[in-house]
């Protein structure tokens, strides 16, 4: 299914020989047989070669009250050995509803039916509004969004508060391998950085930023000193978190220009959490966000800026620096359904 920006395989927890939560090294190396990797082009399996079409979304009925389905999201890293449940998955969210419904764990109910979902990775409940006209999942519509040829139905996403802090490091700004940085977490570790303090406009096209070596090693380093810092796993090589997102004025009547770091590759547009984040940022007086933004009218969704467009993200806040309800429209759409057929495990010798 393509959710959203990105493109993944959807799998019923029921029919992974471990489950939801069952063991985690068989269940990473069926899913890197799955999808084709270690391998930069994954030409043994379902990815594309590429962070955004390397994904996996494995969803199951929900035990947890007043909630549907729980969904965990899985990025397979194309060329390494790595599955990491370190994020969530925006994006790839939006499909679920559609899946939940298409696969009987959620009935459909009227013309548009809300599908409660748990994301595993973070514990944030989100509501899908899912099309279901005459009590069928439908994918045809007018809605278009950026990064995605075409138009679609529009799926309505609206994010709970995240259960983590907002500033996981306590500080507004932090000075992170020598620049000003902004840790925020509004359901995605992220940190914000002025483009220009790395010496970029912020407006370049993601191959001119992949291609800059000196930028690059300057993204590593601010990660680095990050995943410290925030508290995450500080095994750079282990997780594809913080994103490092730069952040420059707006060139098209948005509230912020950026390109997101993914955390080596650039996205092309910019993930949906993410997105959330950096809106989140920008809401807060004194964030490096915060400086550069030129604010629409309360009320009004952030447009931010991104290569292939924009994305509008609608943050409510109250007077105590909390995020009180993050609401985002992505379109999905299934593309196959049918059975994969893994790469049969490697031998001892062939490992």
């Amino acid at each position: 299914m393509r959710g959203g920006t990105s493109r993944g395989a959807f799998l019923l927890a029921d029919d992974l020989p471990v489950g939801l939560s069952g063991d985690t090294v068989e269940r990473d190396d069926l899913l890197l047989r799955i999808m084709g990797g270690p391998d930069a082009l994954q030409v043994d399996g379902l990815g594309g070669g590429h962070p955004l079409t390397s994904k996996v979304a494995v969803v199951a009925t929900s035990a947890t009250e007043d909630v549907d389905v729980d969904y965990l999201f899985l990025q397979v890293v194309p060329d390494l050995q790595v599955v990491t449940t370190a994020q969530p998955c925006g994006n790839m969210l939006a499909g679920v509803g559609p899946f939940a419904i298409e696969r009987g764990l959620v009935q459909a109910s009227g013309d548009v039916t809300e599908v409660r979902v748990r994301m595993v990775n973070t514990g944030t409940v989100a509501t899908l509004r899912v099309q279901t006209p005459g009590g069928v999942v439908t994918y045809d519509g007018d809605t278009a969004i950026s990064g995605v040829p075409g138009t679609a139905a529009p799926v309505e996403v609206v994010l709970a508060p995240s259960p983590h802090p907002l500033l996981p490091t306590g500080h507004l700004v932090d000075t992170l391998a020598g620049v000003e940085v902004t840790c925020i977490d509004n359901g995605m570790p992220c940190v914000l950085v002025r483009a220009a303090d790395l010496g970029v406009d912020g407006t370049e096209r993601p191959e001119q930023l992949e291609d800059d070596a000196a930028l690059t090693e300057r993204v590593r380093a601010i990660r680095a000193e990050a995943l410290t810092a925030m508290g995450l796993d500080p095994n750079p090589d282990a997780t594809s978190v913080p994103k490092i997102v730069l952040l420059s004025a707006p060139q098209d009547g948005g509230v912020l220009s950026t390109r997101s770091f993914i955390p080596v590759r650039v996205h092309r547009s910019i993930g949906v959490v993410a997105a959330a984040t950096v809106a989140a940022g920008a809401a807060f007086p004194g964030t490096v966000a915060h400086d550069l933004a030129k604010l629409p009218p309360t009320g009004e969704p952030m447009r931010l800026e991104h290569p292939t467009g924009f994305l509008a993200v609608g943050v409510e806040t109250d007077p105590h620096g909390h995020v009180t309800r993050t609401a985002v429209v992505r379109t999905a759409r299934m593309i196959l359904d049918g059975v994969v057929h893994p790469r049969p495990p490697r031998t001892t010798k062939e490992s």
